[in-house]
């Protein structure tokens, strides 16, 4: 395996892996529509690709390697294992006689599929100082151009379905990539930053009111058409009783209240769990604040904490402390999904994405995307609360535990393992944040973590009963 000498960058070793180029294959006299096709295709194949690559391109090769606790994973890890996904599920079952780029990467980059074999312990990923970034970078080249290849194929149709899921998923490694390097670099007494820090406009919140939504008989999870994770199907009714939701997530000015007043050292706040994980984390506010309250650490280094800006890093644990403090409750990840089935189709796409280079929860400002719902009782019927935020910015914590649906059924084989196993103990996070991809996120999206979680991008919407 090559060795990069010095210490070369992301933009240098990602130039290093591009002499490796994919190329349209596409069989001679194909019809001009499927070569189109094919050209799509592969197009949208290789944006998702850039991009993770691309959002190394501020790391130094030391930055790739490090690990900062069991539950995280290196930056290289993550650029290998979305690759080996693509070789494990598509390129080996696609190509007869599939030979791949190291069989020792299908041992080293498992993840957690124990139906296609043993794996390297995760928390010992930050062991692998072999292979090299570079090594990796021409292994992801290597992948690149065979999927390439495939998709130029007449039968690429054949395997539409698994690029989906294997695009999703990569999606889902470009977040997870960015709160893993971001709880490493806070780890780092020096604080680096990872990007540079993107002009800000100071926007305010709206002042905090709650929608009345009436509920009854609703339609959950994902409808026909499109794609989605098996643990969003099957679409099915249940009974939501009437509530009244948050017109916006919590702010920082809030949750510093909420340390101020001493919320982190009054039990009869806490369940059980979360007081137990207070005492023994020693938590005293959200992850990466600073002690004065002031400052936060974010993926562009220390800053001043905005206080309009949605609060994140805060597990089920805080973001329910808050809630029973704030006289509230979390809302049910049904309730969530009821309510953000009225926004407007602009709406749903206005959040604070990946795309927008934030990387951090901005205020909500002057949005304004809602749909029909009934008023607060002593507010105006014809202008109810403006939901905002309700995609983008931050995961919002509900009080739902992951559970299948009814009716539910996993993907069939090794698949199969990609959410099911892990519907216990598990809490579900609905909306999506500032590092996911538009293009990942809907309303029927469900995400979940340990209720400990905190370096995740979280936060949360209040709720109320009736």
């Amino acid at each position: 395996m090559s060795t990069p000498t010095g210490s070369p960058n992301a933009a240098a070793l990602t130039r290093d892996a591009s002499r490796h180029r994919a190329r349209d294959d596409s069989p001679p006299g194909a019809p001009a529509a499927a070569k189109q096709d094919a050209a799509a295709l592969i197009s949208r194949f290789q944006a998702v690709r850039n991009t993770t690559t691309g959002l190394c391109r501020h790391l130094e090769a030391e930055d790739y390697v490090g690990q900062s606790m069991p539950d995280a994973s290196p930056a290289k890890w993550h650029l290998a294992h979305t690759s080996w996904f693509f070789e494990e599920f598509i390129l080996q079952r696609a190509i007869g006689g599939y030979r791949f780029y190291d069989e020792r990467f299908r041992y080293l980059f498992n993840s957690y599929y124990n139906m296609v074999g043993p794996m390297h312990a995760r928390p010992q990923r930050g062991l692998l100082t072999r292979p090299t970034v570079r090594e990796v970078l021409n292994y992801r080249a290597h992948v690149d151009e065979r999927m390439s290849r495939l998709l130029a194929r007449a039968d690429r149709h054949a395997h539409l379905a698994a690029l989906a899921l294997g695009l999703n998923h990569e999606q889902q490694h470009q977040e997870l990539l960015l709160t893993d390097i971001k709880h490493l670099f806070s780890c780092n007494p020096l604080l680096p930053a990872c990007m540079p820090d993107k002009a800000r406009t100071r926007l305010g919140a709206p002042p905090l009111a709650y929608r009345a939504l009436e509920g009854g008989l609703a339609d959950i999870g994902h409808p026909d058409g499109g794609f989605c994770f098996d643990n969003e199907l099957p679409r099915h009714r249940t009974w939501i009783e009437p509530f009244q939701l948050a017109n916006r997530p919590v702010t920082n000015a809030e949750f510093a209240e909420f340390v101020r007043c001493d919320g982190y050292r009054k039990p009869a706040l806490w369940l059980s769990d979360g007081w137990v994980a207070v005492q023994s984390g020693q938590w005293q506010r959200p992850l990466y604040w600073s002690e004065s309250l002031d400052h936060e650490f974010t993926l562009a280094g220390l800053r001043d904490i905005d206080p309009e800006a949605p609060v994140c890093h805060v597990s089920y644990y805080e973001a329910d402390a808050f809630a029973r403090w704030a006289q509230a409750r979390l809302p049910s990840e049904q309730e969530w999904e009821c309510a953000a089935a009225t926004l407007s189709p602009a709406g749903a796409a206005a959040g604070n994405f990946l795309e927008a280079g934030n990387l951090h929860p901005v205020p909500a400002g002057t949005q304004s995307v809602s749909g029909p719902a009934s008023a607060v009782a002593g507010q105006d019927d014809s202008h109810p609360p403006t939901l905002v935020q309700m995609l983008g910015d931050v995961w919002e914590w509900t009080r739902s535990p992951y559970v299948p649906y009814p009716g539910f059924r996993p993907l069939e084989g090794a698949l199969g393992e990609y959410n099911g196993k892990f519907m216990v103990n598990q809490l579900v996070l609905r909306g999506g944040s500032c590092a996911t991809p538009a293009s990942h996120i809907r309303t029927t999206y469900r995400n979940f973590f340990p209720p400990a979680a905190r370096w995740q991008f979280s936060g949360l919407r209040l709720a109320r009963d009736g």
